[in-house]
């Protein structure tokens, strides 16, 4: 099985790359037991996760990710990973900074996303 990093590099490219293409796929990422917090609104179960992600605000999206750091996570197998980065919406001029915390749990030879935090970073006043 390949190194922490690497199996988080390849899940944030995968995790970016279908928000902005499909966001509907997303749902076979996260379990009932899944947690995403979005702006301070936690949305618990992969039903109302992704409820949450297909109806924001926006249909196109991209995302640009800066940064990914990754660590074992306190279970055996899983990954946390934090990713900065940018993203722009449909109808923006500017696109906005955020950061994203994952953490990662092995399932059937593959992960699954347990925990999600999302928040965009606004500049400092």
């Amino acid at each position: 099985m390949a190194d922490f990093s690497t199996i988080a590099s390849e899940f944030v490219k995968f995790y970016y790359q279908t928000f902005d293409t499909n966001r509907a796929a997303l749902g076979g990422l996260y379990r009932d037991t899944s947690m995403l917090t979005f702006e301070q609104q936690p949305f618990l179960g992969s039903a109302n996760i992704l409820e949450k992600l297909q109806n924001l605000p926006f249909q196109k999206v991209e995302h640009r990710h800066d940064t990914i750091d990754a660590q074992p996570g306190p279970e055996e197998g899983s990954i946390i990973v934090m990713v900065t980065g940018a993203l722009m919406v449909e109808g923006s001029d500017r696109p906005m900074s955020f950061t994203q915390v994952f953490q990662l749990r092995p399932e059937a030879g593959s992960y699954y996303v347990f925990n999600d935090i999302f928040r965009l970073v606004y500049p400092a006043a």
